[in-house]
């Protein structure tokens, strides 16, 4: 039914047109790939994973600073937030700088803001190191795990998109019980000082996204300047052929004759003065970077800004009004439950199998589960769609009902299922926009659920704060998803108002 479910566009680096130059490469659907997989599952573990199992650390900050439940709330939601808010302006650091380099600065920003966080002396220290730091990196990390999946398969992309983003669930589960083990053995200033060390194995999951283009990539303006450096274009020259890339796969006398002209060029001119050479090195390779700053901010802008006639498609911006509602509703309970399970003297239970972690588990069959029920032919993805919101909304109005460890269970089991829709997102947005504009859409799509979540937990905080109570905090995030809803059920409306107009245009011109 779909070929491509997980396709979320994130080909930044490279122009759409060159995505056939890409199949012969051995790499393609095998090979080095699956380290690919490898890489995006991991960075899910210790980058989604981890921000879910922050109702741990927010257990240990309210007893620790004393602040209300709702400030205290805005250093999980900031750090979630921005993680994805950043999303598609990652972008620009994608196309000037590439995935590899991008996933290991953002490794060493995300662990800095861990180790800097144990250190706080207050809430609002906590908000600079871990809300906005470690959330910053965890953004620059996360986007390159998603685009190189994306680049390296095209008929399996789905099976791996799937394989990769299921170290949500698992990371959730292990990083709920690492840090509970951690905050329970050493405090949780150790803790978080031990998890910033964890986090640098980004930078190795970093350093595993080799780009397909053995060494240049086909956009570097670089290599379209006449005038490059004889060393450095001895240097490309050498990669093409020692790697075997695409353009000069046989590595024959093609490679060898221009790197001997190159390397006679260059012995010429190490003979002669080395200072204008040395400044005339510099000032090119200022240039360059200019070059490819600019070029990289031009494909930034054009892909997401360039794109304003997505905003006249009014199903579209119905599906953005769902997406602000919906993703608190699924962020809030990790973010509350083990704060909700102490008040109900539920602790020892839930010490045994974390709630939170039900969430997990469950979360990863539902995202494959509704992913192969929605790809069968005679069922459609948007009823599979929007039943699983359906599910989602009715399991947050009976949360504040359950009052024993049993009744949360089978309610957090019911949440983990449903929210498995997440894995029909980018088939939904295909829909509605169509393959042209689906990395561009993706990219609103995310930044709104990136304000969901970081308005939605400290939201549910400031209620509990007036109220003394989290039952009218799910309530009403349960009534604004019922509103997200509404927008979805609208959109067939739309659609047949649509194409009605359109038949009278076409009526009108004949």
């Amino acid at each position: 039914m779909y070929t491509s479910h997980e396709d979320i566009g994130y080909d930044f680096e490279d122009d759409p047109k060159d995505k056939k130059t890409l199949k012969p490469h051995p790499d393609i659907d095998g090979g080095w790939a699956w380290m690919m997989v490898l890489s995006s599952f991991l960075v899910h573990i210790l980058i989604m994973g981890s921000q879910m199992a922050l109702g741990v650390l927010n257990v240990e900050w309210l007893e620790e600073f004393h602040q209300s439940r709702g400030l205290t709330a805005w250093v999980s939601s900031l750090s979630m937030g921005i993680t994805l808010i950043v999303g598609p302006f990652i972008g620009f650091f994608i196309n000037t700088c590439g995935c590899r380099w991008t996933a290991i600065i953002g490794g060493v920003v995300n662990s800095l803001g861990w180790v800097l966080s144990a250190y706080a002396a207050n809430v609002h220290y906590l908000f600079i190191t871990f809300g906005v730091t470690a959330g910053f990196g965890s953004g620059m990390a996360y986007l390159p795990a998603v685009v190189m999946v994306g680049r390296y398969f095209q008929k399996r992309r789905a099976l791996a998109q799937g394989l990769s983003t299921t170290g949500t669930g698992f990371g959730t589960f292990l990083m709920t019980v690492l840090l509970k083990y951690l905050c329970a053995e050493y405090g949780w200033r150790n803790a978080m000082f031990i998890q910033g060390a964890v986090s640098l194995n980004l930078c190795v999951c970093g350093a595993l996204m080799r780009p397909l283009s053995s060494g240049t990539d086909r956009n570097d303006p670089g290599r379209k300047d006449a005038r490059v450096h004889p060393a450095q274009a001895a240097e490309a020259v050498k990669s093409r052929g020692r790697l075997g890339g695409p353009e000069e796969p046989d590595g024959g006398p093609g490679v060898e004759e221009p790197c001997r002209d190159l390397q006679a060029q260059e012995r010429g001119e190490k003979a002669g003065p080395r200072k204008p050479t040395r400044a005339l090195w510099v000032l090119k390779a200022v240039s360059q970077l200019t070059v490819r700053v600019k070029k990289g901010f031009g494909d930034w802008y054009s892909g997401y800004f360039g794109t304003a006639s997505l905003f006249t498609n009014r199903m579209f911006v119905a599906f953005i009004f769902w997406a602000l509602f919906a993703y608190s509703s699924f962020v809030i309970p990790f973010i509350h439950l083990p704060e909700i399970v102490n008040l109900y003297n539920l602790s020892e239970q839930n010490d045994v199998f974390p709630l939170t972690s039900i969430i997990a588990i469950v979360h990863i069959f539902g995202k494959v589960v509704l992913g192969v029920v929605a790809d069968l032919p005679c069922i459609s993805v948007w009823n599979v769609f929007l039943i699983a919101n359906f599910t989602l909304v009715v399991s947050i109005f009976l949360l504040p009902l359950m009052h024993t460890y049993a009744g949360l269970a089978v309610i957090c089991a019911l949440i983990g299922f449903s929210s498995g829709y997440f894995s029909l997102m980018p088939v939904v947005t295909e829909d509605l926009v169509g393959i042209e504009h689906l990395a561009s859409a993706y990219g609103i799509i995310i930044c709104a659920n990136g304000i969901s979540a970081l308005l939605g937990p400290p939201f549910a905080g400031w209620i509990y704060d007036i109220t003394q109570k989290y039952d009218f905090s799910f309530y009403i995030c349960g009534l604004l998803y019922m509103v997200g809803i509404l927008f979805l059920l609208i959109q067939p409306c739309f659609r047949i108002i649509e194409q009605s107009r359109k038949k009278y245009m076409d009526s009108t011109h004949v």
